[in-house]
């Protein structure tokens, strides 16, 4: 956790402000590190979309659905083919509605449309313990904690407690690929697996 430094004349200044201030002054600054940068590129959008997350829940569920009846397309292409043009737009939509880093895992309907991505530490099951009294990140002060975020945005959700649900290790191996694509397959595979078990029992039970 940051330390809370006593200033002689003024207000407490964190360990993470003095460790800026003695950083090696340079024209370079890097665009994907600066606090700053979030705040004024994402940070309003971000919290938009968690004030707003049973919205988001409820038009998801019905693109989820619209993508899996487009599954024949997808698939007559060819999944390999559409994944260039589907990893382009999602990007773009999700990077500007929840700041995504395109994990290829995505659980925003788990976390109250708050992207534990977005955590410093990438943590994927809760806060650590550096939260500040704000509801701040310990390591970028200006950012809201993203699992304080998640929190208050499950409980405006239908399927709120998924927040509970422990979520496995990060898959790098995804990274930079289509969730979307990734969840429509696989709910196609689980759609048909399912179809076939019901036909399997139907044509035992009509024999017997």
């Amino acid at each position: 956790m940051s330390e809370t430094i006593p200033a002689k004349d003024g207000p407490a200044v964190t360990q993470a402000t003095l460790v800026k201030k003695a950083a090696p002054k340079s024209d370079y600054k890097p665009a994907d590190v600066s606090p700053q940068r979030r705040v004024q590129r994402s940070f309003a959008v971000r919290l938009w979309s968690i004030r707003h997350s049973r919205l988001l829940e409820w038009f998801y569920a019905r693109f989820a659905d619209m993508f899996l009846l487009l599954h024949p397309l997808w698939k007559g292409i060819g999944y390999g083919r559409v994944e260039g043009p589907i990893t382009f737009v999602e990007k773009r939509v999700k990077g500007f509605m929840f700041d995504c880093r395109m994990c290829g895992q995505c659980i925003l309907s788990s976390t109250g449309m708050s992207c534990p991505m977005n955590c410093p530490k990438q943590l994927r099951n809760g806060p650590c313990g550096g939260v500040r009294a704000n509801g701040n990140c310990e390591v970028e002060p200006d950012m809201p904690c993203v699992w304080v975020k998640a929190w208050e945005g499950s409980q405006n959700m239908v399927h709120g407690d998924r927040i509970l649900t422990v979520q496995k290790p990060v898959d790098q191996s995804l990274r930079e690929t289509s969730a979307w694509l990734r969840v429509t397959a696989q709910a196609a595979a689980a759609r048909d697996a399912a179809a076939a078990a019901k036909n399997g029992t139907a044509n035992t039970g009509a024999s017997a």
